[in-house]
C-alpha cells in the first residue's frame, strides 16, 4: 500500500444528492480511499439548495468544507487546499465551474497533481467539440491526468485527442454498507419504477421507454422519483425528490427498477450510472436501457434485463415472473460483491494517482 495522500476534492456535494446524482458516487469512492488511509477533505459550495437538503450529516472519513458561493469563497477554498498532494476538481460543480477549472491548476506543484474527475464525460466532450473556442479545451493538458466515471473506450480516446496526458476511468459501483436489501416499504410497491430528475438530454429516453410504455401497458404501476416532472401518464405517479436515505427500500418496493442514460451517456456508451449499481445492490431486478459496453459490467437476460424500446419493457413486465426476477437480482448482485464495489474502485484510482497506470487500466 503507497504511502497516505491528503487528497483535497473539489464536487458539487458530499452531504446532498438533490439535483446531485454524483453524491453517491463521491461517498461510497472517497470513503473506500479513507478506509486505505487517505486522508480526504472535500469542497462544496454553498449553492443550489443542497445545504437545506442533505440526506447524511458529515461523515467522520472526510472534512467537508462548505465555503461561500461567491468569487472570494471560491479563492478561499483554493488556498485552504493549498499543499494537497493531489487536487482534484470534478466536473458539474455547479457554480464558478470555469473559474475553479482554470484556478485549480496554481495549485500544483512539484509534490501537488491537479486532477480533473470528469462525472459527466460525453456531455463535456460533445461540448468541446460543438465549440473550438471551449476555454476548457486549453486548460485539458495542463492537467496531471483526467479521470472519468464513465465513457469508456471512446472517452479515453477523445479527451487523448485533447491533449490529455493520460484519461482512465474509474467506473461508478456497489457501497455494500449503504446499497443493501431493505424491508419494502407501501410507498413504493408498484411494478416498475425510475428514479432521475428531469433534464433536457433524459426527457426524450423517459418518453422513449417510461411514458411509452406505461401507455402501452394501462394495467400496470408505475412510480417516477425525481424533480422537475410535470405531465406524466395517468399510471405513472410522481413522488417528486427521493432522499438517498430512500434509496434502497424504493429499489426494494417496486417489482422491477428501470434505469434511462441520459442521451449522452447512451452514444458514447460504457457508462453505468450509479442508480444502476444502488438497485442491484439492494437485490432489484433491474432493466437498463440498451448502451454499448452494458456487457463489460453485467451479463444481459441473466443479471440485467436489457431493453430496446418501450414494447421490450411492456414484455419484461409482462414475461418475467416473481421468482425468475429474483434469480435475476441475484445473480447480478452476487457479480457486484465479487466485481464492482467502491473497494475496487479505489485500488483502481490509488493506481491511476500513484502512477501505476497497468494495475489502474
Amino acid at each position: 500500500m503507497p504511502s497516505p495522500l491528503r487528497i483535497a476534492f473539489f464536487g458539487s456535494s458530499l452531504l446532498s444528492s438533490y439535483w446531485n446524482g454524483a453524491a453517491t458516487y463521491y461517498r461510497g469512492l472517497l470513503r473506500a480511499l479513507s478506509r486505505r488511509g487517505h486522508r480526504i477533505t472535500f469542497f462544496e459550495p454553498d449553492a443550489l439548495e443542497r445545504q437545506q437538503h442533505r440526506d447524511i450529516d458529515a461523515p467522520d472519513w472526510a472534512q467537508v468544507v462548505v465555503y461561500p458561493a461567491t468569487e472570494s469563497g471560491v479563492a478561499q477554498a483554493l488556498e485552504q487546499a493549498r499543499g494537497a498532494d493531489i487536487v482534484v476538481k470534478a466536473s458539474g460543480v455547479g457554480v464558478f465551474d470555469a473559474l475553479l477549472e482554470r484556478e485549480v491548476l496554481g495549485l500544483g506543484s512539484a509534490s501537488s497533481s491537479v486532477l480533473f474527475l470528469d462525472v459527466d464525460a460525453p456531455a463535456t466532450l460533445e461540448r468541446m467539440h460543438g465549440d473550438a473556442d471551449d476555454p476548457f479545451r486549453a486548460l485539458v493538458p495542463r492537467y496531471d491526468l483526467v479521470l472519468t466515471y464513465g465513457g469508456g473506450p471512446r472517452v479515453i480516446k477523445a479527451y487523448r485527442a485533447l491533449g490529455a496526458r493520460d484519461c482512465i476511468p474509474i467506473y461508478n459501483a456497489l457501497d455494500p454498507e449503504e446499497h443493501r436489501p431493505a424491508p419494502p416499504d407501501a410507498r413504493f410497491q408498484v411494478d416498475l419504477g425510475f428514479l432521475g430528475n428531469r433534464l433536457p438530454d433524459r426527457e426524450a429516453r423517459v418518453e422513449q421507454y417510461l411514458f411509452e410504455a406505461a401507455r402501452g401497458a394501462p394495467e400496470q404501476r408505475f412510480l417516477l422519483g425525481g424533480s422537475g416532472w410535470e405531465d406524466v401518464p395517468q399510471n405513472v405517479q410522481r413522488i417528486g425528490h427521493v432522499s438517498t436515505r430512500d434509496h434502497n427500500a424504493f429499489n426494494c418496493s417496486v417489482r422491477m427498477v428501470l434505469n434511462i442514460n441520459r442521451d449522452s451517456m447512451a452514444r458514447f456508451g460504457w457508462s453505468p450510472p450509479t442508480r444502476v449499481f444502488e438497485a442491484i445492490g439492494a437485490g432489484a431486478c433491474l432493466i437498463v436501457d440498451a448502451w454499448e459496453g452494458i456487457e463489460h459490467f453485467f451479463e444481459p437476460e441473466q443479471e440485467v434485463l436489457v431493453a430496446h424500446n418501450a414494447e421490450d419493457v411492456i414484455g419484461f413486465l409482462r414475461s418475467i415472473g416473481p421468482q425468475e426476477a429474483k434469480l435475476i437480482a441475484a445473480r447480478a448482485r452476487r457479480r457486484a460483491m465479487s466485481m464492482h464495489t467502491y473497494a475496487d474502485r479505489a485500488l483502481q484510482m490509488e493506481a491511476a494517482l500513484t502512477g501505476d497506470a497497468q494495475e489502474a487500466a
